[in-house]
């Protein structure tokens, strides 16, 4: 299949195109530059693929959780493209396609993606890992401080995968034995996902696609 895949919910700012022979991947280096950077990235890999929008047969989107911001303007793009070629969009969940992508580098039994909320809290996902097969047991938001209690009944054979790795490591060294950084974690890693949606037809519409913020926002009320 031929597929558009974007993901920049935290940490960097990644677009993968398969031409269905081979993906192409490329990574912005400048975080803070994502709004204004995303859609030549995603110019720039199309036309290294060799492909049109109009061949694509659908667009994925990394649909969070992870930062506020990244989350709106990834999805903006991935909507974008997906309404202007009327093409499906399949949304992925990071926090699985993260733990997926893990067992690539680890044989844990137990495979826990770790992304930052807010300083000193994180969102993660528990997730039991039996012949390739992935069951969601529990996913929260938690202060750092509460991880280890949470995770103490996996120890024994847990992967926690996290790009903020050194940072959970300093907040909570008894989980540092256990993480692993997802620097390897990436728009290439919603391909499969993607690929599987669209065959099952169960990928969905731009206007149907919504961010997974896991969090409520209050707005600021300014004084006068």
């Amino acid at each position: 299949m031929k597929i558009l895949a974007i993901e920049c919910t935290h940490g960097f700012a990644s677009v993968a195109v398969s031409n269905g022979e081979l993906v192409i991947e490329r990574r912005l280096a400048e975080w803070q530059k994502t709004a204004e950077s995303l859609v030549p990235l995603v110019m720039q890999a199309m036309a290294e693929a060799g492909l049109a929008v109009a061949e694509l047969d659908g667009v994925a989107v990394s649909s969070g959780p992870g930062s506020f911001t990244a989350l709106r303007i990834g999805l903006s793009v991935a909507k974008g493209v997906a309404f202007g070629a009327g093409l499906p969009l399949a949304p992925v969940s990071t926090l699985l396609a993260m733990a997926e992508a893990a067992t690539e580098h680890v044989a844990s039994r137990f495979v826990v993606p770790v992304i930052q909320s807010r300083p000193g809290e994180y969102f993660y996902s528990i997730f039991s890992v039996e012949d390739g097969a992935f069951t969601e047991i529990e996913s929260s938001r938690c202060l750092v401080s509460e991880l280890p209690a949470r995770l103490a009944a996996f120890a024994d054979s847990l992967a926690m995968v996290s790009r903020s790795a050194d940072t959970l490591a300093s907040e909570a060294p008894s989980l540092a034995p256990h993480l692993i950084d997802a620097s390897f974690f990436s728009a290439a890693s919603l391909i499969g996902h993607a690929e599987k949606a669209l065959a099952e037809g169960v990928a969905g519409t731009a206007a149907g696609t919504v961010p997974d913020y896991r969090q409520t926002f209050t707005p600021v009320q300014r004084r006068g």
